[in-house]
């Protein structure tokens, strides 16, 4: 055989037959029996009606038929003597796909069975037989390159006339091409030949692009023709590499060789259209009209404010409702329901604990109320409004404290009772001010103390427990994520065995099964109504198994007693086991039957059993714990080994459809409707009612066959296909559903595992094989996420960079580190909203259910870890220091230069301790760094794993402090660098990185002292120069800041190609006249007094003076001039007289004022020795400008100090993302103002937010605090916009600004030529902001460069 590179493919074994009435059999095997991958595919042509295969295997020297594990869809067991499987429709082709993974497996034996008319089809008077071969390494089977097959199945289709064909059609013609081939070597021609013949039909085509440029230049129509029967063998041949289409293209061949794309082994420039995929919920979308429930009736009724406890029963005809809540101090007990007629309350209260039952004191009786000897009887009062009609008794419990209260109902001449039993309203963990917290910090607790009182019964069984769950559930649904979010982490504490599964209770199999099923069913349905809860409701269905109706249960006991009598083993651990799985079957049964299986097969070694058992968490111990122990060893007689693997296999899969909701073999077989007795009982459902499509239907069963594959590329694609394939399912109402979303979890967790048993082998510097897996696992996160805008938009940029993938590239590598830092951006907002959703609820609930405390503290971690997201972060770490050697970026990327020493300390967020003053020299390592922070007194360097930009308010604070400012780029550095915590390091600068050793704190400087107060000759308090507004040519320096004074310069100087907002302002002093006026006096008066309290050390009183100045009434004087003002300036949207026009106006200007008074301007005035009583505040009006970008300008590069290099950062939409608390970097470059059309790019976009915002006005602040000498006062106090901007998630990948240069090249150039004009109005360097519009340049302040 002909050596070759190309892939290559096994020559099948085809087996052709000619049947009666024109019926065609033809039989194609494929692969070895005892390499596990014999594959036997039947197909039926020219047939009119439904026919079925009747078959079975036989072993060698044996002829009596057995059935194999793996069954093709819709196998049913015939009579115990054969199996029966349905053809499947394939465009006109009968088919049926048989996997043969059992190594002895002689043959195949079967004949056709027409079911309706009786009619069988037999090979003369017998059955057919095929023979699955054997590998032999001796003698190789004769293999043929794919590309001879894929150009033969070419010509098949070109010889069809090109038609369109679908992918069923063009397999087929894949098969034929195989089958000619086969014709060709049978009748002696050599691969050779064949090979070199089909390289001379393709180098006799020449290119039609090269005729059409010789007919273009010649003139010579004429040859049109020649040209028109010329194909493309090269463009075909790419197109079926990529998806296996013989597509219909331009009639062009290629001769003359092009740039190709780079060679990998993976597929860079696969994609799919994620946008299909975006999830956007917001709430309005789902607060469709419903009917209220009756909870909701009564709370909407009698007022939901303060409720500490909501219950709600179903019985009979009855809806029972019990609420708790505060009223004044008091804590009544309200018990509605559906009632009518004369109806009582029969109750009493408990005292110590929620089981007695004690007549209450006299003076706490609600009205119509009869008190007995132990007990009070009260009458029901009718209430009907609007919203609904109900009956009701209100119990003020007053101030006291009980245990609870118990009742009865007497109505209709019969009790009401909860299943029997009284209703009880547990009150010992609820305090009178107990209220329920709805926000994303806080935790329904009322749920999470009834989950704790319910605890005991739960753990009596798993039928309890999930019975329990499914009523608080139930009654929890409405509470929105909350409500779920603590049923699932009651789950998860049970599914890591933080809770008993069973004790001192039998419980048969199928009870287990139906609390199971009714469970996932109400799931099910919340996942359907509640979309936005989607992600919730999965992992809490992850967290259960999959159960049934009583059937699915009860196979657990039936075939148990099947698999003993097989196999001849009905005491000892077999017999224990029997008696666990009668009484208490759990999870751990499939854990029991896994060790078993690994016991038998390696030959019945023990240590196998006890190693699978103890890996799982299974000791002799806990086998020993059941209420049905397990004692003894599994002995077992060596001739039953085939039997007990076959039953043992096959009772594994009844195991885990029961207990097992997302085992990846358990819900493809029950989604491919294989049997759901799996073998051994028999019952199967019809094919006809799965209804997946044939794609995933072939997906699946690739997946099935090559989940234990070593090369995991092929296997990780089908599992995302096959997701994607799904999605449309899992979004709508059908009988399946609840199937579907555990073949889907079962999917994603296959994505992970797969891609964690894959990293050990992937080489950390093929690139190409990493973008591939991320891009991969990027794909499955999207799939799985609710929320997912942002990583469909990660998604898409990462589309783009892998597509212009060239080894090597600087460039290129910037803009993918620019991509990665965004997912690991996105990855941590992710985990920071988990952590902020869950671990509140699992830090109250574990205490109360004595769970490790282990287990509660990493329990968002673990669930972060062990999801897609977990396997996401691990990738771009190996991803990231490849880019950054690319790139030349090394670890570090210094903000602000300086060489430090002192004392290392860890903190999260350095927002936490910007107001701490430092003793000691402190070298701050803070996890979050969001850019506006004021860096703490004693601090001589902030350290950050964060991206702050490098004009961020703090990194500018951090400049002209001369404090070291640096972000870390390599997450292995940033964790060495934490381990230092308490030590005393020094930090060099070297080549733009950092160089950090341990030093003695003997060679400290002394110790920080605090700078002392001393005011600024320039500053000085402004006082109101008798206009409450004034236009632009009046502005000036006593009356307002640096601010406006600099955009009047501007105006007067600038060309006319740099435009400026329009603008007026409210002057100084305005704000004091104001607050003098008598509509303001109280106001004016505890602004004072609070000011007081402030100037001698209380800064909790700051918030206090901000919320006094809200409440200050504008004179109005000031609202006519104002409007006056903006009127002439001809703005007609601010023509508009309306008063929610002005409220709008008013607001964003006293919270201007306001911001005078924030902590981190007040400590920065401090440390400024600037006196924070003579701070006055001016207001720069100006007119928004809907930017597409905007900019900020430092004339003299920031970080090297070079005067002769102008800095530049770039950001979409409103400037607010650049200099605010913002996630991500800006788009910078650097010129030189030598060559201004000439750029370095220093990094590309990775903020994820862009502001817009419709047209309005800002209210820019503008102090005489601001642009002092040496002292960094922008952006201390805020600028408002009359209306609220939108906040968009950004998509770069067609972004002009990142993909089109030349874009890029002229947006630079312009922007860099206005910073170099303005630094020559102003004559010293300038921080510049501005925008884009519609490729104009707008200046919208200017101040100098700090």
């Amino acid at each position: 055989m002909a050596s070759t590179t190309s892939a290559v493919c096994q020559l099948p074994k085809v087996h052709d037959y000619k049947l009666s009435d024109g019926l065609e059999l033809q039989v194609n095997v494929t692969g070895f029996s005892n390499r596990h991958d014999a594959k036997v595919e039947i197909q039926l042509k020219n047939c009119s009606r439904a026919w079925i295969l009747h078959w079975g295997c036989t072993y060698p020297g044996n002829t009596k038929w057995f059935f194999p594990v793996d069954r093709p869809p819709g196998t049913a067991v015939y009579k115990q003597m054969a199996l029966q499987t349905p053809f499947m429709k394939r465009e006109d082709i009968d088919v049926i796909l048989i996997q043969l993974r059992d190594p002895k497996i002689h043959a195949i034996e079967f004949v056709i069975k027409d079911g309706r008319y009786d009619k069988w089809i037999k090979l003369g008077q017998g059955n057919f037989q095929i023979q699955i071969p054997k590998y032999v390494t001796d003698n190789p089977p004769l293999l043929i390159p794919k590309d001879l097959i894929e150009r033969k199945a070419y010509t098949i289709w070109e010889s069809k006339g090109r038609p369109h064909s679908s992918p069923i059609q063009q397999k087929q013609n894949y098969d034929d091409a195989l089958r000619e081939i086969q014709s060709m070597l049978s009748k002696g021609v050599s691969l050779n030949d064949l090979q070199a013949s089909s390289r001379d039909a393709t180098n006799n085509v020449v290119s039609i692009k090269k005729e059409e440029q010789s007919i273009q230049r010649s003139g010579q129509a004429s040859s049109c023709a020649a040209t028109n029967n010329v194909v493309s063998i090269k463009k075909e041949e790419q197109s079926i590499q990529r998806s296996g289409q013989y597509a219909a293209s331009n009639n062009i061949v290629v001769v003359k060789k092009e740039e190709q794309p780079i060679q990998t082994s993976y597929s860079l420039r696969r994609r799919y259209d994620v946008q299909k995929w975006l999830n956007k919920y917001s709430q309005d979308e789902e607060k469709k009209p419903t009917p209220l429930s009756p909870i909701d009736v009564v709370e909407n009724s009698v007022g939901g404010e303060n409720v500490i406890l909501r219950q709600s029963y179903h019985v009979c005809n009855y809806e029972i409702v019990v609420l708790v809540k505060v009223v004044a101090g008091d804590c009544h007990v309200l018990v509605a329901g559906n009632t009518k007629g004369a109806t009582v309350l029969h109750w009493g209260v408990s005292s110590l604990t929620p089981n007695e039952w004690l007549a209450p004191p006299k003076d706490m009786l609600p009205e119509n109320s009869k008190l007995l000897d132990a007990a009070c009887q009260t009458y029901f009062t009718d209430i009907s409004n609007a919203k609904g009609a109900f009956q009701l008794v209100d119990i003020n419990l007053q101030k006291r404290k009980f245990a609870g209260i118990q009742f009865v109902i007497w109505s209709g001449g019969s009790w009401i009772k909860n299943n029997g039993a009284n209703f009880l309203v547990g009150l010992n963990s609820y305090s009178p001010n107990g209220k329920i917290e709805h926000d994303g910090r806080g935790i329904l607790k009322w749920l999470l103390n009834e989950i704790s009182q319910r605890e005991k019964e739960a753990e009596r069984s798993l039928m309890h427990r999930f019975c329990i769950a499914t009523e608080l559930t139930e009654r929890c649904k409405s509470e929105g994520d909350m409500g779920l979010i603590g049923i699932f982490v009651w789950l998860r504490f049970m599914a890591c065995r933080q809770l008993n599964w069973n004790k001192n209770y039998n419980v048969k199999p199928r009870e287990i099964s139906e609390a199971q099923d009714k469970f996932t069913n109400l799931l099910q349905k919340i996942y359907l109504e509640q979309p936005s809860n989607r992600e919730i409701v999965k992992l809490a269905m992850g967290c259960v198994g999959r159960g049934g109706e009583g059937q699915s249960g009860q196979r657990i006991r039936d075939e148990i007693l099947v698999l003993q009598r097989n196999n001849n083993c009905k005491g000892g651990m077999m017999e224990e086991w029997h008696q666990k799985l009668h009484n208490n079957s759990s999870p751990d049964d499939v854990v029991i039957c896994e060790a078993l299986l690994n016991y038998v097969r390696c030959g019945f070694r023990i240590d196998v059993y006890w190693k699978t058992l103890t890996e799982r968490g299974l000791t002799k111990s806990v086998l020993a714990s059941y209420d049905r122990p397990i004692l003894s060893e599994p002995k077992f007689s060596p001739d039953t080994r085939e039997g007990l693997i076959r039953d043992l296999t096959s009772y594994l899969k009844t195991l885990k459809a029961v207990h097992s909701g997302s085992d990846l073999e358990s819900t493809i077989d029950i989604c491919l409707s294989t049997p759901e007795g799996h073998g051994l009982m028999g019952a199967y459902r019809n094919p006809s009612s799965v209804g997946l499509t044939l794609k995933l239907q072939d997906y699946l069963q690739f997946i099935k066959a090559h989940t234990g594959d070593t090369s995991i590329g092929p296997l990780m694609e089908k599992l995302l296909e096959s997701r994607i394939e799904l999605r449309p399912r899992i979004v709508t109402s059908h009988g399946r559903l609840k199937d579907l979303l555990f073949l889907d979890l079962a999917l994603d967790s296959a994505v992970r595992t797969t891609m964690e048993r894959g990293l050990a082998n992937l080489n950390s510097s093929d690139v190409p094989a990493i973008m591939f897996f991320t891009t991969l696992v990027l794909e499955n996160l999207c799939l799985s996420s609710v929320d997912n805008e942002e990583l469909i938009y990660c998604t898409k940029d990462l589309y783009r960079v892998c597509e212009s993938y060239k080894p090597s590239d600087a460039n290129w590598a910037l803009q993918t580190k620019a991509v990665v830092d965004r997912i690991r951006l996105a990855l941590a907002d992710k985990a920071e909203f988990y952590q902020k959703k869950i671990q509140p609820s699992v830090q109250y609930l574990g205490p109360l259910l004595y769970v490790e405390k282990g287990a509660i503290d990493t329990f968002t971690e673990e669930l972060i870890r062990t999801g897609s997201a977990g396997s996401l972060s691990m990738l771009i770490n190996r991803l990231d220091p490849i880019l950054r050697k690319f790139a030349n970026l090394g670890c570090w990327q210094v903000i602000s230069p300086a060489e430090v020493r002192g004392f290392v300390v860890n903190v999260n967020k350095l927002i936490s301790v910007q107001h701490k003053v430092y003793r000691e020299p402190t070298v701050i390592v803070a996890n979050k760094v969001s850019g506006e922070e004021e860096i703490p007194d004693g601090a001589v360097a902030v350290l950050t794993s964060d991206l702050p930009d490098v004009l961020a308010h703090v990194s500018i604070r951090a400049r002209n402090s001369k404090i070291l400012f640096a972000s870390c780029l390599d997450q292995n550095v940033y964790k060495d660098l934490k381990l230092k915590q308490g030590k005393v390091v020094s930090i060099l600068l070297k080549l733009g990185n950092l160089i950090i050793m341990d030093i003695s704190s003997s060679t400290l400087s002394s110790k920080y002292a605090p700078s002392s107060s001393s005011s600024r000759g320039l500053f000085s308090k402004k006082r109101f120069k008798g206009k409450f507004a004034i236009s632009l040519q009046e502005f000036s320096t006593e009356m307002v800041g640096a601010k406006s004074c600099n955009i009047r310069l501007l105006s007067e100087r600038l060309p006319s190609w740099i435009k400026l907002p329009v603008s007026i302002a409210i002057p100084f002093g305005v704000f004091e006249t104001i607050l003098s006026d008598d509509i303001n006096k109280e106001q004016a008066e505890q602004i004072y007094n609070l000011s007081k309290l402030v100037d001698n050390g209380d800064l909790s009183k700051l918030r206090a003076i901000q919320e006094t100045v809200h409440q200050i009434k504008a004179p109005t004087r000031l609202i006519l001039e104002l409007k006056s003002k903006m009127k002439s300036l001809r703005i007609p949207w601010l023509e508009e007289e309306s008063v929610n026009f002005w409220n709008r106006a008013w607001e964003a200007i006293i919270r201007v004022w306001a911001s005078k008074w924030n902590e981190r301007a007040y400590i920065s005035c401090r440390k400024g020795s600037l006196n924070h009583n003579d701070i006055c505040m001016a207001i720069l009006v100006q007119e928004i400008i809907r930017a597409d970008y905007a900019f900020v300008i430092h004339t003299k590069n920031p970080i090297s100090g070079d005067a002769s290099e102008i800095y530049s950062e770039v950001v979409r939409g409103l400037g607010e993302t650049l200099v605010g608390a913002y996630p991500g970097r800006a788009m910078s470059f650097t010129t030189r103002k030598t060559n201004l059309k000439s750029h370095n790019v220093i990094g590309y976009p990775s903020k994820s937010i862009g502001l817009y915002v419709k047209q309005s006005i800002i209210f820019r602040s503008d102090s005489n605090g601001e642009d002092l000498k040496g002292y960094a006062g922008a952006g201390l106090y805020d600028s408002l916009p009359m209306d609220k901007a939108q906040e968009v998630v950004l998509d770069y990948s067609n972004d002009p600004l990142v993909i089109d240069k030349a874009f890029q090249a002229s947006l630079f150039t312009r922007i860099a030529e206005a910073g170099k004009l303005i630094e020559g109005l102003f004559g010293c360097a300038q921080d510049i902001e501005g925008v884009v519009r519609s490729g104009e340049i707008y200046v919208v302040q200017s101040r100098p460069q700090i």
